[in-house]
């Protein structure tokens, strides 16, 4: 039995005490203050954590802004909403700082009682440790991975895969229902060029699975016959036009090649632990009727119009510096259709009836001016209404040492499961290298948890729009922030529960009938005020769709983990049984968080390493 399993009795005070985090208990109690000293309503408190622990634990800073407003002075403002500032029982001091700035330090033991809650939460389910349940729930599309079925995933499919998922899981794990939607690239001219040489294997008594188990290769024989081979292209043009026309025999072969393509994304999201089923795949072939509609539809408007005989809209809004409006084709001069068109009918589907709040969508960023211009369309037409939120979330590319873009040393596309198979077999050398004991089923479980985990964490760590250098040693390192530095400092946590003297404590836990947590060294602090802070990060992460953000919030929290283990004993003799299973519990939130917070990121932990 762990220490958080031990019986607790819930104190109902305190769970009313943690109806918000710290930020918003602080907010509010400064806003009220505000109002007190005479400010407006709605007034911005600005309560921010300190960048200094001399400046207190938090500071609020709205006075400066008001008082500027109001053509005041800061600081005799600033004393009035001091002198009305209750924090009684919460704030051990406030400080009224330079031209107006408000320092509070916060009560060791009112942080130790939300500790103590949170610890309780993971028994209780009052919250998700430590992180209220949003009451503001949204239903949100997420639109992300996005792979073209014609060729197998690479390792430009990598960043819109995980920090999609990333997302949708932290949205989740707030109370947001989410829909998936993967725009899997399953229809267009390349198709027919497919479908012909599909159809010429499966005469030669060529088995569909065989033939297409590697897809790279097939779309490279199909490209030159389609460009070599004497009357070839036209077949493939005839089979497009047939297979767009519900030709049976071209619909088959079709939907044989797309169901081989998925079961190749489904093996990629089993091995990147993506949470992607089949069931969310909305491939452009689904929007296929709606196309003639949705062109009709803006005509009818008047928001396209003929123009050498494609169907454009003239964007004014995106207008150059000599004036000239943004050019947007809907449908093509020979009537066939474009992305432009897709993504509008999915609009409106994603708002009519998936009933969406709000729709993200993570693309590379060269994509970044098609969908503005998508959005603009959609919101004229009235296919995307103004309460529906529209989020297009551009990342940069992963790139070599030499700078540019991530290759083969030929030059080549790097498949993305070829990427991952080498991931696990240089962490299996590393790990084999650190513990040449370890049996054959522990490595292989291992190696593969930190070499997909360190490939995942080396890109949500960066900043989502800028690109990032790829680099074995850097993200496999035990130092450092990097997943098998944070794998590593989970095991460590639950190596000591392993421990005699752990267990012992646990049963004293268990008879005291109670967890206990408190606030004694500095290092205790430093870590309760860290842990306390999950709400605010994973709505940031939420807000604006950066990962990145939880995994240096997790990396600061095992940091400070190990200069706590280094400063505070915690198992060792002479230490007292209060101490003992004040540290063991504050060791279990840490470990419940570290792991929850990787979980978000789909990482897996491990107890040993």
């Amino acid at each position: 039995m762990s220490i958080i399993d031990a019986k607790i009795e819930p104190n109902n005070n305190d769970k009313e005490s943690i109806k918000m985090n710290i930020k918003d208990i602080l907010s509010e109690k400064v806003s009220a203050a505000m109002v007190a000293a005479g400010l407006p309503e709605g007034t911005n408190p600005a309560v921010s954590l300190s960048n200094r622990p001399n400046f207190g634990d938090y500071q609020a800073n709205g006075v400066m802004g008001a008082a500027k407003k109001l053509k005041t002075n800061p600081r005799e403002l600033a004393t009035k909403v001091v002198a009305a500032l209750n924090l009684d029982g919460i704030a051990s001091k406030i400080e009224l700082a330079g031209p107006g700035f408000i320092n509070i330090h916060l009560d060791e033991k009112w942080l130790a009682t939300q500790l103590n809650m949170v610890a309780q939460d993971t028994h209780l389910g009052v919250r998700q440790r430590g992180v209220n349940v949003d009451d503001k729930q949204q239903t949100v599309v997420v639109d992300y991975s996005a792979p073209n079925l014609a060729k197998e995933m690479h390792v430009g499919h990598l960043r819109s895969t995980i920090i999609g998922d990333a997302v949708v899981r932290a949205l989740e794990f707030r109370g947001d229902k989410v829909i998936r939607q993967n725009h899997m690239g399953d229809w267009g001219t390349q198709f027919g060029m497919l479908i012909a040489h599909l159809s010429d294997k499966l005469a030669s008594e060529e088995v569909a699975e065989t033939a297409l188990s590697d897809l790279e290769n097939f779309y490279r024989e199909a490209k030159v016959r389609f460009d070599n081979e004497e009357g070839f292209a036209d077949r493939a043009r005839a089979d497009v036009v047939k297979l767009q026309s519900g030709d049976a025999h071209c619909a088959k072969l079709w939907q044989q090649f797309i169901d081989i393509s998925i079961a190749h994304s489904e093996e990629i999201y089993a091995k990147l632990n993506v949470s992607l089923q089949r069931s969310d795949i909305m491939g452009e072939s689904a929007y296929n009727d709606d196309l003639s509609r949705v062109v009709d539809e803006l005509m009818a408007k008047e928001i396209a119009e003929e123009s050498q005989g494609a169907k454009v809209v003239f964007i004014d809004e995106m207008a150059s510096k000599d004036g000239e409006p943004s050019v947007f084709i809907v449908q093509k001069s020979g009537g066939g259709f474009l992305y432009a068109t897709t993504d509008l009918s999915a609009c409106r589907y994603r708002s009519d009836k998936l009933a969406a709040d709000r729709i993200i969508i993570f693309t590379d960023a060269r994509q970044a001016l098609h969908f503005k211009q998508v959005e603009i369309v959609a919101r004229k037409a009235g296919f995307l209404p103004e309460n529906v939120s529209y989020q297009h979330c551009p990342f940069g590319m992963m790139m070599g040492d030499d700078g540019k873009p991530f290759k083969t040393r030929t030059g080549g596309t790097i498949k993305l499961a070829e990427l991952l198979d080498e991931a696990v077999l240089r962490a299996s050398d590393l790990i084999k290298e650190k513990n040449p004991e370890i049996s054959d089923a522990d490595l292989a479980e291992i190696s593969n948890k930190v070499g997909i985990g360190a490939v995942k964490f080396a890109d949500l760590s960066k900043n989502r729009t800028s690109d990032y250098i790829f680099n074995w040693k850097t993200m496999l390192s035990f130092e450092g922030a990097t997943a098998p530095y944070l794998q590593y400092a989970y095991s460590r946590i639950q190596s000591i529960f392993s421990k005699p003297e752990a267990k012992e404590a646990q049963i004293v836990t268990a008879l005291l009938g109670n967890t206990v947590i408190n606030i004694i060294e500095p290092q205790e602090k430093a870590l309760a005020l860290k842990l306390l802070q999950l709400e605010d990060v994973i709505d940031a992460v939420i807000s604006e769709c950066t990962p990145n953000l939880l995994c240096n919030y997790l990396y600061e929290l095992a940091s400070l983990y190990m200069s706590f283990y280094e400063a505070c004993p915690i198992l060792k003799e002479g230490i007292s049984d209060e101490v003992k299973v004040s540290r063991l519990a504050l060791c279990q939130v840490i470990a419940n968080t570290l792991k929850q917070g990787l979980d978000i990121l789909g990482i897996e932990v491990m107890d040993r390493m």
